[in-house]
């Protein structure tokens, strides 16, 4: 597994191309040729963190950059592993390939603003998997799989999107440092997009140490980590809670995620969407087809407001699960539609005004973050015990619900009528006071 050419090119630093922060990713013949498809270049076109730029101006970086990042975490994770005998005799070159392949891949079925569009849960809407499953079986990149590396793009859309229930197998190992508690993607992601927002909560972290402590859980299904990185480990986990709560649930990059939500809505809403075009467009293109399309629409102020002369809804109300928790419980992960018509009969009990789209209630959606499992292993003892039970701080956050402490429940209004909604105290009434019809989300 040493012997692999990425991997002895973590050492030699021949053939590599640099990312931030001054970090030298490994490439070889076939690596680079993966790189070159048109497929994989257009991730370059796609900002990691999409509107989040609107107010972290420098959060740019794209899902190329974000992809080298995780293909290079993928090769340490491996250099690590194959010092640890449990792995190696489970785990066979062929198997780490397929790793650093699927690293390399794994955003590749992401589109514009994937996550936004995705938690809207639009009945029909495929889920990126769906997508990334259909480029590895039909582009290019099916016949490079095969003969650079002689891996069948199935094997690639399994590790991806497979179902892994077999404790014991080799996919549901590599399934855990894909994705997982402590995976290559929340390693590399939590890291760089603090680094490009300028903020330092996603650093905070000791990369270095927690690699160097990965090992097998005791069951050989997943990866569990050495007393030595609890305290990274604990770090990365803050981390992330942190980074949820001050950049990707930030109320205002909340605003304009709810604009462009309710935009994309309205036009899928009047038919004049073509899905696939969209998901296989580039950002710049979407961006263009949304401010085309809303011209002669009530929402093109939506759409000006982002992505023309900035032009962010203001919050004049939100709501915790510890502040107001009525409110909350009864709009978190409700579907889209009825957060919809409850945001115009807000409007109209409020003020009647003529604004279109005056009113926004932005919610967590319904899917949830996921759970905080990894083992520590103590060679002392030569036992294994849950993070969660050696780490009160992992325990408070793996006990109570992640998403409830991070995200609010908000109400936005357009800044022509922003005012006069903050001040109007029958905003809470109303929403203690209104109930929902059984509905299926459209």
């Amino acid at each position: 597994m040493l012997t692999l050419p990425e991997i002895v090119g973590l050492d030699s630093h021949v053939g590599s191309v640099r990312i931030p922060p001054e970090l030298d990713v490994p490439l070889t013949g076939r690596v680079r040729r993966i790189m070159d498809t048109e497929s994989f270049r257009r991730l370059a076109k796609m900002t990691q963190v999409g509107l989040v730029s609107l107010v972290y101006p420098a959060a740019r970086h794209t899902r190329f950059e974000h992809s080298l990042g995780v293909y290079r975490l993928s090769l340490l994770f491996l250099k690590r592993l194959a010092h640890i005998s449990h792995f190696t005799s489970t785990v066979s070159k062929q198997d780490a390939e397929l790793l650093m392949i699927t690293a390399l891949l794994h955003d590749i079925g992401h589109w514009p603003f994937c996550h936004l569009i995705e938690d809207i849960r639009i009945k029909g809407l495929p889920r990126h998997e769906v997508l990334a499953a259909e480029i590895l079986r039909h582009s290019e990149l099916a016949e490079l799989l095969r003969n650079d590396w002689n891996i069948e793009p199935e094997s690639v859309i399994e590790l991806l999107i497979g179902n892994h229930s077999d404790n014991n197998s080799v996919t549901g190992l590599l399934s855990s440092i894909l994705s997982g508690p402590i995976d290559i993607d929340k390693m590399d992601y939590l890291f760089r997009d603090s680094l490009h927002t300028g903020v330092p909560y996603g650093r905070n972290f000791d990369q270095g140490r927690l690699i160097g402590s990965l090992c097998v859980n005791e069951l050989g299904s997943g990866m569990a980590i050495t007393e030595k990185g609890k305290t990274a480990a604990e770090l990365m986990i803050f981390a992330r809670y942190i980074m949820f709560s001050e950049v990707y649930w930030h109320h205002a990059v909340r605003s304009a995620a709810s604009m462009f939500q309710r935009l994309f809505y309205e036009l899928y809403q009047e038919g004049r969407m073509e899905l696939l075009s969209i998901f296989r467009s580039t950002e710049d293109e979407v961006i263009r087809f949304f401010m085309e399309s809303s011209q002669r629409l009530p929402i093109r102020s939506l759409a000006e407001g982002l992505f023309g002369t900035r032009r962010l809804y203001k919050r004049v109300a939100q709501f915790s699960i510890l502040e107001q928790p009525k409110i909350y419980r009864k709009l978190a992960g409700k579907p889209y539609r009825q957060l919809c018509e409850l945001s115009n009969r807000l409007s109209a009990m409020i003020s009647g005004t003529k604004t279109p789209f005056a009113v926004l209630i932005d919610a967590p959606p319904m899917e949830k973050e996921i759970e905080i499992k990894i083992d520590v292993f103590y060679p002392k003892e030569h036992c294994y015990r849950a993070l969660e039970d050696v780490s009160p701080v992992v325990r408070s956050m793996a006990r109570e619900q992640f998403d409830d402490y991070t995200k609010r429940v908000r109400i936005f209004a357009h800044p022509d009528v922003a005012v006069s909604f903050r001040e109007n105290r029958r905003i809470v009434e109303f929403l203690e006071n209104t109930s929902f019809e059984s509905a299926e989300q459209e």
